[in-house]
């Protein structure tokens, strides 16, 4: 309406509509708009007041041209055969055209000129941006430092996990508020569910030192350890739709490798290929548990306790990135 005026009016009186005003905290004379309203009016910075309940005198000149309209445009209308929305709004256009600029019956002039001259002049210039309708909720930090939406995922600052946050969403942005303080802010992920969108300054910072690893990295780290294990890495790595769908079950044989030494994860990647030519994650950890026949290792077995390998996820699982 305000792109189509070309400014924008001091105040706006909206009917009194159940979308417009919180029912329970407004009364006949304080309506209280809901928050969509509220970020409107500061968008184009204008004030908002709704026509009270069952009160047409609040708003006669938009209650007169209803009728106008209907007669004007929509019985005009009425017969004519459109095939898309388009196609019928372009009409309804070229109908209110007309109907704005025939002269009045009673006096000088035109709905059309009449506005040029007396009313345009008075409204305020618009913003540079269209205001952008938006969504809100709430979520939970979960243990991940990332929140959900629509089966995506965004990142906020680590120190806010378990917290409860506001969420403000639009078609093209996450907006993430605590205490009316905006604490993250995403491009809206579209497409493949279980995307992550991770901020690299919202990760913990023993999760920050990991962030090179990737599937060269696991599969030459696999080599140090065996034959057997390499197989399985690279079996994980190539196993999902994309490879950093894998990375978790990678980074769970570094700690396994960690906890049980070296040999025995090369001797449980053996068996485990035995019976299945791609073994999982949690097959490999069952052996190590369960299958005697693996020993532990010996007083002559070399190990390098000073390889840490330890890391619970790293960035890329989330789909963070340095850029």
């Amino acid at each position: 309406m305000y792109e189509f005026f070309g400014g924008v009016t001091p105040i706006l009186v909206p009917d009194n509509a159940p979308t417009a005003t919180n029912r329970k905290q407004s009364d006949k004379y304080e309506p209280v708009l809901i928050q969509s309203y509220q970020e409107l009016a500061q968008h184009y910075n204008t004030a908002i007041i709704p026509a009270r309940v069952r009160t047409p005198k609040d708003k006669p000149n938009a209650e007169g041209n209803v009728g106008h309209v209907s007669t004007w445009i929509t019985a005009a209308l009425r017969n004519e055969q459109f095939f898309s929305l388009t196609e019928l709004n372009q009409e309804i256009r070229r109908k209110l055209k007309k109907y704005n600029e025939a002269n009045f019956e009673k006096k000088e002039g035109s709905r059309l000129s009449l506005f040029l001259e007396e009313e345009k002049p008075l409204l305020a210039a618009l913003p540079a941006t269209r205001f952008e309708l938006a969504e809100h909720r709430t979520a939970t930090v979960q243990f991940n430092y990332h929140i959900a939406v629509d089966k995506m995922y965004y990142s906020v600052p680590y120190q806010y996990i378990k917290d409860k946050v506001d969420v403000r969403i639009t078609d093209t942005t996450i907006e993430v508020f605590k205490d009316h303080r905006r604490i993250a802010s995403h491009k809206r992920l579209y497409g493949r569910s279980g995307q992550y969108s991770t901020v690299l300054e919202h990760m913990p910072p023993d999760h920050q030192k990991y962030l090179e690893w990737n599937g060269d990295r696991f599969r030459r780290w696999a080599e140090t350890i065996g034959i057997n294990t390499y197989k399985v890495v690279d079996g994980l790595l190539t196993s999902g739709r994309v490879e950093q769908q894998s990375y978790r079950a990678c980074m769970g044989l570094l700690k396994l490798a960690e906890k049980k030494s070296p040999q025995r994860l090369e001797a449980a990647c053996a068996k485990a290929l035995q019976y299945s030519n791609s073994p999982s994650y949690k097959s490999i950890k069952n052996i190590l548990a369960t299958d005697k026949s693996i020993s532990e290792p010996t007083a002559e077995e070399p190990t390098d306790d000073s390889a840490q390998y330890g890391i619970t996820r790293g960035a890329r699982h989330y789909g963070g990135n340095r850029s």
